[in-house]
């Protein structure tokens, strides 16, 4: 140890209660803003999944220009081909079929404009639509005639389970699409949009129905992980849409749902205004610690000046103090964060009203807090930068100080 270094650790522990109440506070910093990046990044990757399962998947193949216009002659004529590269993909938990066509659906005096949404038994692994059955059961691809309905649509058509409901739209070769469906199951997810409009009948019946031989509107894939996610749209791309002549292309979850990344967005913001507020907290309390050792010891410093140490070497022995405190406060609070992160991400947090919401959104009734680098980043270089900001204040009034003065006032 260099003899500033030794003078720095001896400063530190003449006054060691103020010297540990600095390093808790840093210490204390640094848990909070671990373990809450940890519990929003959790949070966030719990959201994804459970409104990537309900709707979109993590990533779709559609027919170029079919997000955007809704056209149902914008279809994957054969899908199979790309089932085969996903077969292939060890990044791939499942995938779907779904095709889609707006219709006017009836019953008795009601009638309401609707689309009707094609889906196979791969629903029943790759998605959460059946936890949402409030009524009724899933239906499956041989039932034929049989729909599952929205709940909010099912209110307005007055309908239940054993119920008849008239479809009337047009096919994909201009035909008209008419029948009739009994209602097998109403769905209640929560989500007051989608179950004013979810209307499904079994894949095989709509691809008859509408005319659509063995093409799809969408090709649902659900990743292993969402880490796996941006790779598995790369591979996709070069080995699905890389064919120019079957004009396909590989949108993601972000693509496919905007709107759930500006609320993640809006929502992480949110967050750093809390984290600011506490940061600013805590560099008073580090602020204070810091210029009160200086008043304290100002003729000691006056002192060193009159007998020849340049301000130079004292402020570098005071950045040596202070960079001692942070380091100290901070390994301990990483170490405290991470270990606190990772037993609530084992065990989950129970919020209180939180079963309710869960069984519709089909999310899960415990916050699981997920650690990772970028959590314990994120929060330990705040700190850190915080630290070094609080501690130029200090050093500022030590280049300041002369020599008589000093001695004087001390």
């Amino acid at each position: 140890m260099s003899l500033y270094s030794y003078m720095a650790w001896r400063n530190i522990w003449r006054n060691p209660r103020r010297s540990l109440l600095t390093m808790g506070a840093i210490a204390f910093a640094t848990v909070i803003l671990i373990f809450m990046l940890s519990l929003q990044f959790g949070n966030y990757s719990t959201i994804i999944d459970s409104v990537v399962k309900m709707r979109t998947g993590h990533l779709q193949v559609q027919a170029t220009g079919y997000q955007e216009n809704r056209d149902i002659h914008l279809a994957v004529a054969d899908p199979s081909q790309v089932a085969a590269t996903l077969d292939r993909a060890p990044e791939v938990s499942g995938f779907t079929f779904r095709a889609h066509a707006f219709a006017l659906v009836s019953s008795d005096n009601r009638s309401y404009g609707t689309v009707v949404t094609g889906i196979s038994d791969r629903e029943l692994t790759t998605s959460s639509l059946a936890r949402t059955i409030s009524e009724g059961r899933f239906l499956t691809e041989d039932e034929g005639a049989q729909a599952l309905v929205g709940n909010i649509l099912a209110k307005n058509l007055r309908v239940k389970p054993g119920d008849e409901v008239a479809l009337l739209g047009q096919g994909l070769d201009g035909s008209v699409a008419a029948t009739i469906v009994t209602v097998r199951g109403i769905l209640s997810s929560g989500q007051d949009q989608f179950d004013r409009v979810s209307f499904y009948i079994p894949l095989p019946y709509f691809q008859e129905l509408f005319g659509m031989g063995e093409a799809v509107h969408e090709i649902v894939v659900i990743a292993e992980r969402l880490e796996d996610v941006a790779g598995l749209k790369q591979r996709l791309e070069e080995e699905v849409a890389g064919d120019t002549g079957r004009a396909l292309r590989v949108l993601d979850w972000k693509e496919l749902s905007p709107g759930l990344l500006e609320a993640i967005t809006l929502d992480l913001m949110t967050g750093f205004l809390f984290y600011i507020v506490l940061i600013v907290v805590v560099a008073f309390s580090i602020s204070n610690t810091f210029i009160m050792a200086i008043f304290e010891r100002k003729k000691e410093l006056g002192l060193m000046l009159a007998l020849g140490s340049r301000p130079a070497r004292l402020t570098g022995i005071l950045f040596l103090e202070y960079g001692m405190l942070t380091t100290l406060g901070l390994a301990a609070g990483i170490l405290i964060g991470c270990l606190v992160t990772l037993y609530f991400g084992a065990y989950g947090i129970q919020i209180p009203g939180m079963a309710e919401m869960a069984r519709h959104y089909g999310v899960p009734e415990r916050v699981f807090p997920q650690l990772s680098f970028l959590s314990v980043g994120i929060g330990s270089g705040l700190v850190v930068g915080i630290s070094l900001c609080t501690s130029l204040i200090p050093v500022w009034k030590v280049r300041r100080l002369r020599p008589v003065p000093a001695m004087a006032e001390g």
